[in-house]
């Protein structure tokens, strides 16, 4: 079951990452003021929403997934508490300065250091799925 469940999670985070992400949020979404907290917030939600639906057309149509609510409801906090957190670009920075990769950050690693920590959440949240 945790490769459908992560398949799905990960349909939901590019679908809220990318094409649903609106440029306000892109721009505002590690601002430290009340701006951009409500963009970041916002931001999050649209990924619960989107993992969410995910998951319950999963386990509508795909005969190996079978969740239990209060998990899904664990796993979807989890999923947009680590988004809004990764996504105030500070901690994705922090690790750069902090493990030898100051240099690749000013040339545009940083993106790819997002991504996979988005995506360590994602493999989490289906291992928890799943268990």
């Amino acid at each position: 079951m945790f490769p459908s469940l992560f398949v799905l999670l990960y349909l939901g985070h590019l679908l809220a990452d990318y094409p649903l992400q609106t440029d306000h949020q892109a721009a505002h979404k590690a601002d430290r003021c009340a701006t951009g907290w409500a963009a970041n917030v916002r931001h999050a939600a649209t990924h619960v929403a989107t993992c969410a639906a995910a998951l319950a057309l999963g386990a509508l149509v795909l005969d190996d997934v079978t969740v239990s609510l209060p998990v899904v409801v664990g796993a979807l906090l989890w999923i947009g508490g680590s988004h809004a957190f990764i996504d105030r670009r500070w901690p994705v920075q922090w690790w750069m300065n902090h493990t030898g990769q100051a240099s690749w950050a000013k040339h545009g690693g940083a993106a790819h250091v997002d991504q996979t920590a988005h995506i360590l959440a994602l493999v989490l949240a289906a291992l928890a799925l799943a268990a």
